[in-house]
């Protein structure tokens, strides 16, 4: 066991694993599973008992509430016209899986075949698919691609909506099949999404992997707690900084492993304030280098979704459901007594998984498909009945950074995500409205006189669809690659998720992907966190 180093420590701990969230949460129950071992989890939000986290469309609610987000924007984005998005990133317990969609995706084989094929040994989709499957308790139980014991639940959705099976119906007579599974390695076609609920509630990694370890007395939990920065004996990360709620600085030990799993922002912020990165831009920050590693806070990637909107007939959607008394009470009282209808909607309901071109070997887009319309989620819905059809490119070339502004942890990072930069991304825009258009016109949805206003049926030249994309497009909150696992020069953790050039120190969270998966990135950042546990009890048995 590594000794304590040289630093006046108020406390001290055998792993120190900072962010209590998606990866957080499992680490510190695996981990704390060893009565032998001590951990601290520490988390800048508070508690996740709160209504509207535990009432599935609470995260219209969650998302730019400060209470449960660190409510992030990002810089001015050429791609995006200019505009400045609002990046909504867990502050509470549970973290991302407590105010995200609940969508659980895999992604697909290929994503974790491609991870491997650049050199990180151990990641391969037959190396991974046992460790999706270890946390998993799926709603059919054990089988060959899905587990049944586990804590991670997965379950049907519990509401139906004419318009999305006449979606459905469309994609079908596009070519596009029907599907029953999108977790299976292969998710092209269109299905209905499975969720992260349980009896209609959400069902998020504080529930299912903090609580159930709260009980033992090896595992700290410390929350409203921040991280000013690591402290390091040589190059050994042996202790960190933080500040409490009540404002006091304290020192904490980590006498085997500190445990970054702070998410795509907040980990490379970290490594930034403690004087890990680039160093010209450190110095520009007033920060001392301590390691020069280039790749700190760039490769960021994220899925920009283009949200195609049609106003429909003859059909109910959220957007007159919710509009009268009636309707509200109605569906309160579903919810109340059944736990079914719009309460328990994840923002999007009905997926579909295609190719931008017959040339992809694989899906390369993904819709959401959602029986209401709204100018961005946190707005008001618009006052007649609409879906959206929000499609986003899965394996976007266009790569952006995260860096922090000043030498100070209170003050947010800058986030350029560089949207719709890379021309192929341009054309894959242009493309998937093309495509949306096409499943629109089918017969399926022609009874409901669907009407494009968003971005408008006028528009129809390439460059003028990718600008118009630029218009109506928003992230769909799936930042990842910000630390990412390799061994090239831009590379910050090696495949065993320790940070190159530096000892007791790994970051395991969504920014260590390589490659973005395609789906979205939860339960793939669940998975990573299941791995390191296992990476990490390894390095240390005997």
């Amino acid at each position: 066991m590594a000794k304590s180093p040289g630093i006046d420590a108020d406390a001290s701990f055998d792993f120190v694993i900072v962010g209590g969230g998606t990866a957080g949460c499992l680490l510190a129950n695996r981990l704390s599973a060893d009565p032998d071992v001590s951990v601290l989890l520490i988390e800048a939000g508070g508690s996740d008992r709160r209504f509207w986290i535990n009432v599935p469309v609470g995260y219209l609610y969650n998302m730019g509430n400060p209470a449960v987000d660190w409510c992030y924007r990002t810089e001015s984005d050429p791609g995006l016209n200019g505009r400045s998005l609002a990046y909504p990133r867990g502050k509470v317990l549970g973290g991302c899986s407590s105010i995200n969609g609940m969508i659980y995706m895999r992604g697909q084989a290929a994503d974790y075949d491609g991870w491997r094929q650049m050199g990180n040994r151990g990641w391969g989709w037959d190396d991974v698919l046992p460790y999706f499957r270890k946390s998993e308790n799926h709603f059919d139980g054990e089988t060959e691609h899905h587990g049944g014991d586990g804590e991670w639940n997965v379950a049907q959705q519990r509401l139906q909506w004419e318009i999305l099976e006449a979606f459905a119906d469309a994609c079908e007579q596009a070519g596009i099949p029907r599907i029953p599974d999108f977790n299976t390695g292969d998710n092209e076609g269109v299905s209905y999404f499975q969720v992260n609920q349980k009896d209609g509630l959400r069902w998020n990694t504080a529930k299912a992997f903090l609580r159930p370890a709260m009980n033992r007395p090896n595992l700290t939990l410390w929350t409203h707690t921040q991280t000013e920065k690591l402290l390091f004996d040589g190059r050994r990360a042996s202790a960190l900084r933080v500040h409490r709620r009540d404002g006091a600085a304290q020192t904490v030990v980590a006498r085997r492993e500190i445990i970054l799993s702070a998410g795509s922002i907040g980990s490379p912020q970290i490594l930034e304030l403690s004087g890990v990165g680039q160093g010209e831009l450190l110095a520009e920050r007033g920060i001392e280098t301590l390691h020069t590693l280039p790749g700190v806070g760039e490769n960021l990637s994220d899925h920009l979704q283009v949200r195609a909107a049609f106003r429909v007939s003859g059909v109910s959607t959220l957007n007159s459901r919710i509009k009268s008394l009636s309707g509200r009470a109605a569906m309160a009282l579903d919810f109340a007594l059944r736990r079914r209808g719009p309460l328990t909607m994840s923002p999007s309901q009905l997926g579909v998984f295609c190719k931008s071109d017959p040339s992809r070997e694989t899906a390369n887009l993904q819709y959401h498909v959602q029986p209401l319309s709204l100018d961005a989620f946190g707005e008001p819905l618009h006052g007649f009945d609409a879906f959206t059809a929000s499609v986003c490119n899965l394996r976007p070339e266009s790569r952006g950074s995260v860096h922090v502004r000043t030498s100070s942890f209170r003050d947010a990072p800058s986030i350029a995500p560089n949207y719709l930069s890379a021309p192929a991304d341009r054309q894959v825009a242009a493309d998937a409205l093309r495509l949306t258009r096409r499943i629109v016109a089918q017969q399926a949805l022609e009874r409901y006189r669907p009407e494009e206003f968003r971005p408008g049926p006028d528009i129809d030249l390439d460059e003028d669809l990718a600008t118009a994309a630029g218009d109506i497009s928003t992230t769909i909150f799936h930042p990842v690659g910000s630390c990412k696992m390799g061994s090239d020069d831009r590379a910050v953790v090696d495949d065993q998720l320790c940070v190159h050039g530096l000892e007791g120190l790994r970051v395991v969270d969504a920014s260590v992907m390589p490659a973005i998966t395609s789906g979205n990135t939860n339960s793939p950042t669940l998975m990573i966190a299941e791995k390191a546990a296992d990476l990490i009890k390894q390095a240390w048995a005997g």
